[in-house]
């Protein structure tokens, strides 16, 4: 039945943004697109039930979606410490899907040390095995 199907609202990250985005305009649709991925993170970690196999693929596909449209975004950034804020809140997102060969990928391009000894703190799976030995 037609009658109860729902459109889906596009995604935070699939609005095409009409007009450039500022450093601090972009920091924040970066943080907003990190929030809303983030309930889909949750729900493809704690993954069951019927149907998931069809469910995830559309979560993982849309996950991957806003991943790509953040780095996007965080390029455009200028200022050294905004981008590193903000690809360290996209380096958060990977580790919590556990994507750490992404997340490890990220934390090299974070210029600041600080900001790097604080994400390899909060979360130790960032360090790189094969690099420590």
């Amino acid at each position: 039945m037609r009658w109860f199907h729902r459109e889906r609202r596009p995604d935070i990250w699939e609005v095409a943004d009409d007009q450039p985005l500022g450093d601090i305009g972009a920091a924040h649709k970066i943080r907003d697109i990190c929030a809303s991925a983030g309930t889909i993170a949750e729900r493809l970690v704690a993954s069951g039930g019927r149907d998931a196999e069809k469910k995830l693929a559309a979560d993982a596909e849309r996950y991957q979606a806003a991943i790509k449209r953040a780095l996007e975004i965080a390029m455009q950034i200028s200022d050294d410490s905004m981008r590193d804020v903000s690809v360290s809140q996209i380096v958060k997102l990977c580790v919590q899907v556990d994507h750490l060969k992404t997340a490890r990928v990220l934390l090299r391009t974070i210029r600041s040390e600080k900001t790097r000894a604080e994400l390899v703190a909060e979360h130790p799976k960032l360090i790189d095995q094969d690099a420590a030995n």
